[in-house]
């Protein structure tokens, strides 16, 4: 029997549960979140997983990123975001500032960007210990990584780092 690789949105779990934005290699974004109430009982925790699709389009109305026959070929490895850019000090009044890291994928990119194209699934998630059972909720971004100068030019399938989904 024959496998099927997985569409860009059913490896996301939906399309409708992710930000999608474009950014570079060497960029790092900060989020604040404002939750309005105390938030210093939750734990904060966030990972980020590039992965590779075998291409995409845009919009040609809003120019925005097409996913409709995007396929996830693989993927690089799991990486934890460490504490440092989950900013807890405002808790208390119910804000919290998240940065995605920069240099969450530092292998080769093409510049056409339509084909083998990277994205870097990042997962923030909280967990409200108050309440029994604890409930988690999170945020979920696709950052389409951009080529940049300084950065290898290449296809990233090929990367010594790359795991193929297997097919069969």
């Amino acid at each position: 029997m024959s496998g099927r690789l997985l569409t860009f949105s059913q490896y996301l779990q939906g399309a409708s549960n992710v930000k999608v934005e474009e950014m570079f290699p060497s960029t790092q974004k900060t989020f604040t979140y404002n939750y309005g109430f105390d938030v210093s009982n939750y734990t904060f925790e966030a990972d980020y997983q590039p992965i590779v699709i075998d291409s995409m389009t845009y919009n040609t109305n809003d120019g925005q990123p097409n996913f409709t026959t995007s396929t996830v070929l693989g993927s690089f490895a799991n990486a934890e975001i460490g504490a440092g850019n989950i900013i807890t000090s405002g808790a208390s009044s119910g804000t919290i500032d998240f940065t995605i890291p920069k240099n969450r994928y530092t292998g080769p990119l093409l510049p056409d960007a339509r084909q083998n194209v990277v994205i870097t699934v990042v997962s923030f998630r909280w967990t409200n210990t108050d309440v029994t059972p604890n409930t988690t909720d999170g945020h979920r971004w696709a950052i389409i990584e951009r080529y940049e100068p300084d950065v290898v030019i290449g296809n990233p399938t090929l990367d010594a780092g790359f795991t193929a989904i297997p097919t069969s």
